[in-house]
């Protein structure tokens, strides 16, 4: 429901009961972290000698799965430090932020009963994911626990080896398609476990999943991943978001969990439409998830910048990763970034937290709205002037520039025939000079109505 001023508001007429905070939360932190940044390697994926770029196939690091492994032995990450992530998430604007408390690797970075593969047994000992979230919680951001279904260390899964390599295509969501029926992508089945072992698996899988969600106070959101190795019949998914929601009544599920979850998670990239309904893009900030030295193909503030814009004005939320060193320490890269975002934030977070897409606004740039106000997003430099179409500028009380406060002249337009035959309140156009750029990552220009 929008009143008639605040009819540019697309209307929103999905629920997330307990968790509506994750509509128009905008901006998140993701944090990619195992025993393997010991070894400055990308996390899991050199287990089954796949690259986790999109278009890549060579694996960039070329190590055994006893290898890839062997660090887990010796972690001991002395430098880690959870409230420096608290307090960098805290000053780089993020609404909450997302932990892999286990990755597909296997290896648990909470305290657990149900396996010795994990950080207690570790040299370090203390349990980080608990360190995590009462910093990440003593700033008054939200808590995500990212999850993987799937364990390549575990024998009943089974574990992943060296002979399985390369890893098998079937385990991709093409293998699916319609296209390869008869091939041997559809045909070359992974081994599985027996019965007996997967009842197994899905005992310790539950069991994991019940220390994280009683054992460390409210959990605001699941983030599954290795949902493509199984059917949502084998995951069981109906059985583990109803076990889940016993546990914790609001937590918000991504749609990971096959068939169960409340919103979606388009990775790297934007799809070609915006989802409907809830969703979040997660994005590196350069090639990789986890510390690698060598992934220095660091992503902009302004390209960063500009992709936070691009989803809010899409209805969706960022979440960008970051990946601390082997020793616990942060990346500083990554932190002088975060800290280049969270100046921006100061003067805009306005225009892209708790703000809604627009429908009926014509203007060249991402535009969002909250209740008597739009923003316009200048991606593009504007040589003369601004204009903006479809508002009922007869209403328009000021224009102001986000980064100084500045109030911008402006003028009003009307098609002179429309405008003779309406009886409602009349659309028209708003031209604004431009606006010398400021110097900011990207300048926001915000309309706000009487």
């Amino acid at each position: 429901m929008t009143t008639e001023i605040d009819g540019f508001i697309r209307p929103t007429d999905f629920r997330l009961p307990g968790g509506e905070w994750f509509v128009g939360a905008g901006f998140g932190l993701f944090v990619h972290w195992d025993h393997a940044s010991q070894q400055g390697i990308e996390i899991s994926w050199p287990l089954v000698g796949r690259s986790i770029i999109p278009g890549v196939d060579e694996v960039e690091d070329m190590v055994t799965v006893a290898q890839y492994q062997s660090s887990a032995s010796t972690f001991d990450p002395i430098a880690w430090d959870a409230g420096e992530l608290a307090r960098a998430a805290k000053r780089a604007g993020a609404r909450y932020v997302v932990f892999t408390a286990r990755h597909h690797a296997g290896y648990a970075m909470f305290h657990t009963e149900h396996s010795e593969f994990g950080i207690r047994h570790s040299p370090f000992g203390r349990d980080i994911t608990r360190e995590f979230v009462e910093a990440i919680r003593a700033e008054g951001i939200r808590v995500g626990i990212y999850y993987s279904l799937s364990d390549w260390n575990h024998p009943d899964y089974p574990a992943f080896t060296d002979d399985d390599r390369p890893y098998p295509e079937e385990h991709w969501p093409g293998a699916g398609l319609e296209e390869n029926i008869g091939q041997p992508i559809r045909e070359d089945r992974h081994r599985r476990p027996t019965p007996e072992q997967w009842a197994r698996y899905q005992q310790f899988l539950r069991g994991q999943l019940t220390e994280l969600l009683t054992g460390y106070g409210t959990i605001d959101l699941l983030w599954f991943d290795g949902e493509w190795e199984r059917s949502e019949e084998e995951w069981d998914s109906a059985g583990l978001r109803a076990h889940i929601k016993s546990l914790q009544p609001d937590v918000v599920i991504n749609e990971r969990l096959l068939g169960q979850g409340d919103y979606k998670t388009p990775e790297q990239a934007f799809p070609i439409t915006a989802p409907d309904g809830p969703w979040e893009l997660c994005l590196t900030i350069g090639d990789m998830w986890a510390w690698r030295p060598s992934d220095t193909n660091t992503k902009s503030v302004r390209s960063l910048v500009s992709t936070l814009i691009e989803v809010a004005s899409r209805g969706g939320n960022l979440l960008l990763n970051i990946g601390p060193k082997g020793d616990g320490s942060l990346n500083p890269v990554q932190v002088e970034t975060l800290e280049h975002i969270g100046e921006w934030m100061q003067r805009h977070e306005e225009s892209v937290i708790g703000v809604s897409p627009t429908q009926g606004v014509d203007f060249y740039g991402p535009t969002t709205a909250r209740a008597g106000t739009v923003y316009l997003h200048l991606l593009l430099t504007p040589v003369e002037e601004l204009v903006v179409r479809g508002l009922p500028v007869r209403r328009v009380q000021r224009v102001r520039l986000l980064q100084t406060g500045e109030e911008l002249p402006f003028r009003v337009g009307f098609e002179v025939h429309e405008l003779a035959s309406r009886s409602a309140e009349p659309l028209g156009e708003l031209r604004i000079p431009a606006p010398a750029p400021t110097g900011a990552a990207i300048d926001v220009v915000a309309i706000d109505f009487a």
